[in-house]
């Protein structure tokens, strides 16, 4: 399928102590041997080699070490060599140079990958695994794209597909032998439960989706509470910098300041909003006005009060509006309470915030997903969802006494976007797209 050599740096190119020159193809062993000191074109796979890349001229370019990986039992299934040498950004340029001189191509952005796709080494989603764990920012994430790269996504699908092939071929066998009464005869009584059961396995599936985008891109976290209650103390805390300015004088925080943390093994994506309360500051309501907009998008709310002094008209309005968003009602100025307050109790200024992060952890503890594969992005997640609007529309289709082999058309749908998330019915432009957002190297 791919008849030319291809190469491409894999580390960073920045100063390192090492560097990766990756070459895949069917001439990359003897490529390698007409720069390296030693000949490759013999050696055994999987076997690594100390010697000196060269010049055209023979002279030593810098002292290398090579690996030589022999097809099948590659990254790409193709023969692929390494070449490690020192990670400066000029020897590192200079020894891809001489690999291309010799006949190599320059890779694609994910072409590595690309080409371990099409010669059936992963599928699709175990590819979107591959960049899901090169863009981790947490554990969750990374625990995730690991499971993805092991084929979890194929294994969640599997019973699924089997489940519609099932169906497909029950009802092509009513279809092509109409005659032969010894075959079962489908009927809506026979696929409605079916496709019910199958629909509820879909919903599962989806619902720890949505968890599982929310654990991988970090959560919207929002800080809010009425004015001079220590919300700009508690992001500092949280963060532990003077990200945002804080004072004894109210309304201090008048547009939005964020940052991001790691919590155990999940991301907070953080917002200080400014205090809500009835400002005639034009500014300062504009900061007001943002606060709310960010609060209505938050997933998790941090609703923060003056442990110091009892509640407000203000704090009671925010308790009501926060009511049945995801949040933790968080008492600060503990150190000037007059008495013991229920619930997270903390003092911002002297970054006694153990409690919170006590909490938080407990919070997004999710043995589930830690145990349990899920789909990894958007563009699995579209096509569940669209496999579950087919399978929607034939049951409802069997609901209105439709016939079976009219129903299979849906059914058939609903398989092929399934099979679709593990790239096995795919558009080429979908795929070059694709892979053209991995790094170069990869």
């Amino acid at each position: 399928m791919f008849e030319n050599t291809i190469c491409a740096i894999s580390t960073a190119l920045q100063e390192g102590a090492i560097s990766i020159v990756r070459i895949s193809g069917e001439e990359a062993i003897s490529i390698v041997s007409q720069i390296f000191t030693k000949d490759l074109r013999s050696v055994p796979s999987h076997t690594i080699h100390y010697g000196n890349i060269v010049d055209e001229n023979g002279k030593p370019v810098d002292e290398v070490l090579v690996s030589v990986f022999r097809a099948p039992k590659t990254y790409t299934r193709e023969d692929v060599v390494e070449i490690n040498c020192h990670g400066g950004i000029f020897i590192t340029r200079k020894i891809l140079s001489l690999v291309l001189s010799k006949g190599a191509s320059l890779a694609k952005p994910g072409e590595f990958t690309q080409r371990a796709f099409y010669h059936g080494r992963i599928d699709l989603s175990q590819a979107e695994a591959v960049q899901d764990m090169i863009e981790a920012t947490n554990d969750s994430a990374a625990h995730m794209a690991i499971k993805g790269i092991k084929g979890s996504v194929k294994k969640l699908l599997a019973p699924l597909i089997e489940d519609l092939l099932d169906i497909i071929a029950q009802i092509e066998v009513n279809i092509d032998y109409p005659e032969y009464e010894d075959i079962e005869q489908l009927t809506e009584n026979d696929l409605l439960p079916k496709t019910k059961k199958w629909l509820a396995q879909i919903d599962a599936i989806l619902k720890k989706a949505q968890t599982g985008q929310v654990l991988k891109k970090g959560i919207d976290t929002v800080i809010v509470g009425r004015p001079n209650v220590g919300k700009s103390s508690l992001l500092n805390a949280l963060l532990e910098e003077d990200k945002a300015i804080v004072t004894d004088i109210a309304g201090t925080t008048r547009d939005i300041v964020e940052g991001q943390i790691h919590i155990g093994s999940i991301q907070l994506n953080l917002i200080d909003t400014a205090g809500i309360r009835k400002a005639s500051d034009k500014i300062e309501q504009i900061g007001i006005e943002k606060s709310q907009e960010k609060l209505k998008e938050a997933a998790l709310v941090l609703l923060v009060l003056d442990g110091s002094a009892p509640l407000t008209k203000e704090d009671k309005e925010l308790l009501e509006k926060t009511k049945d968003k995801m949040r933790l009602v968080i008492w600060n100025k503990d150190d000037l309470s007059k008495g013991n307050k229920e619930g997270i109790c903390i003092c911002a200024k002297d970054h006694q915030i153990q409690p919170l992060i006590d909490a938080l952890e407990s919070l997004y503890e999710n043995d589930l997903l830690k145990e349990e594969p899920v789909l990894s992005n958007e563009r699995q997640i579209g096509l569940l969802h669209q496999a579950k609007e087919d399978m929607q529309r034939a049951k409802e289709a069997l609901e209105a006494h439709i016939e079976p082999d009219l129903v299979e058309i849906d059914i058939q749908q609903a398989h092929d976007h399934l099979k679709e998330i593990l790239g096995e019915v795919s558009r080429e432009d979908l795929l070059d797209t694709l892979f053209s957002k991995f790094c170069l190297g990869k």
